[in-house]
């Protein structure tokens, strides 16, 4: 299988296939340094969000790194709970002075509703379609190279694509062996969306699976380097985070090995504990 190392959205613009996410990195020192080691490593596609409020330390990183603005693909994202034209232009305008840059490779819807809101989110739908046109907007005059969505379902997609005919180029769900997300992902194959997987390890939980470890050892390699390829091998795009220098290099290691089909089918049915209710 030729698994790619950038992929092509539907605007021509080419995305690492691999990118270091920030969820849950604390601002400051450690966001810093992580990003830097990530940058280091190799890592050119770089994730953050206004809600994870590690934008300027992010940002930090990738002015220090040494490396070409255009060397480095950067997403943000525009939170949950603010909605409308004209707060999407100015939320936009706050993550691109915290990052410390002038343009976005892509920003993301972050939600189709305010976070803690019951329900499907489609009460959200008039608001969710004026931020997507501020986004378009936004597009049109080269501050964003591309847009997209995160957490949207096809419910949430359609209306955004019937009320602009503007498909986003991306949509970010959660993905990981077990949780395949198939009608999001098939609506996104139709439409050429390209799917990004977050939380690709289930936020740790996959490793509590006893075969992602006895696969990995036949492979001679690490049950995350074995989660992060299968998401690969889909054609999903990984956003894997790490604080841990050696996690984060080994995390970019996937290019030298290739799952076979019969496995990929085992990984497809894994099933990842739940989350533990708190």
């Amino acid at each position: 299988m030729n698994v790619k190392k950038a992929y092509q959205l539907t605007n021509g613009v080419w995305i690492p296939s691999v990118g270091f996410g920030t969820w849950q990195i604390p601002a400051g020192p450690i966001a810093t340094q992580a990003t830097r080691e990530a940058l280091i490593a190799g890592y050119r596609h770089i994730d953050t969000a206004a809600i994870y409020q590690n934008e300027e330390s992010v940002g930090l990183a990738i002015r220090e790194s040494g490396l070409k603005r255009e060397e480095v693909f950067v997403t943000s994202k525009l939170r949950a709970d603010r909605k409308g034209y004209q707060i999407t232009l100015d939320e936009f305008y706050g993550s691109l002075n915290r990052l410390g840059l002038d343009y976005l490779d892509l920003f993301l819807i972050h939600w189709p509703k305010p976070w803690g809101v019951e329900g499907d989110g489609k009460e959200y739908e008039s608001q969710n379609i004026e931020c997507w046109k501020a986004f378009i907007q936004l597009h049109k005059e080269g501050k964003i190279r591309a847009i997209g969505v995160s957490n949207f379902y096809p419910m949430h997609l359609e209306p955004l694509i019937e009320a602009t005919g503007f498909v986003p180029h991306v949509n970010q769900i959660p993905i990981w062996p077990g949780y395949l997300q198939t009608e999001t992902v098939t609506f996104a194959e139709k439409h050429s969306i390209q799917i990004e997987a977050y939380s690709p390890l289930a936020t740790g939980r996959l490793f509590q699976v006893p075969e992602i470890h006895e696969i990995a050892n036949r492979y001679h390699k690490t049950p995350a380097q074995i989660a992060l390829r299968w998401s690969l091998q889909h054609g999903f795009l990984p956003l894997p985070k790490s604080v841990n220098k050696e996690r984060i290099i080994s995390n970019l290691e996937l290019f030298d090995f290739e799952i076979s089909p019969e496995d990929m089918v085992m990984i497809n049915q894994f099933s990842v504990p739940p989350k533990k209710k708190s």
